[in-house]
């Protein structure tokens, strides 16, 4: 039976090149169906709510977005159009897609995209429960698993997986490592990049769950 090449990658819901990343591995899945598998873990640039947020300053600061933005593989990002309040911190997010892979691994992949899209392409805030309930809904998952999201041991898991990020010496995102190697590479890479540390795992066998 072929081996599974298998990889840690950690990410922020809130970090733009994070979904730069998510999407170039992500197609990788795809193409390399069956062959590999990434375990998505909470890395928390906002661990904790903070008071309200200055919205004509986070305008200006979403620009940057436009950086990754200029990626031709990658987005659609867009400078903050909405009058939605900024993000209030990263848990939220982490909670919904942590409640979506309890359902089935499928059901995190679809969350795990989409809460960006709606981040970086639609300016929603992703941190309040009710936009992401509408999330949830819009992508036909059970009504009755959101809940799961509001539940302390799901917040205690996140938390728990940024301490243990910290401890593996991560200290940006996006992150990723392969599960036998804990040199950890940081940043958004190119596709072809991760494609050829794929490549050459299968071939020598290495980093196999």
């Amino acid at each position: 039976m072929p081996g599974v090449v298998g990889f840690i990658a950690w990410s922020d819901y809130l970090c733009p090149w994070c979904w730069v990343a998510s999407q170039r591995l992500e197609r990788l899945v795809e193409e390399f169906r069956g062959r590999v598998e990434i375990e998505w873990q909470s890395y928390l640039l906002r661990p904790t709510a903070r008071g309200p947020r200055d919205l004509e300053r986070f305008r200006t600061y979403t620009e940057s977005w436009l950086r990754p933005g200029a990626e031709s593989d990658v987005g659609p990002f867009r400078v903050w159009a909405s009058q939605d309040p900024p993000p209030s911190h990263s848990v939220p997010a982490q909670c919904v897609a942590k409640a979506a892979a309890r359902h089935s691994s499928a059901a995190f992949r679809l969350m795990h995209a989409r809460i960006m899209e709606a981040y970086f392409s639609e300016n929603r805030d992703i941190s309040s429960f009710d936009v992401l309930r509408e999330l949830w809904e819009g992508q036909g998952l059970p009504s009755d698993g959101f809940a799961l999201a509001l539940e302390g041991e799901i917040e205690a898991l996140v938390v728990d997986e940024f301490s243990q990020a910290r401890e593996a010496g991560v200290t940006g995102v996006p992150a990723i490592r392969r599960i036998d190697n804990d040199a950890v590479i940081v940043g958004a890479h190119p596709e072809e990049l991760y494609r050829r540390w794929i490549e050459r795992s299968l071939e020598r066998g290495e980093g196999f769950r």
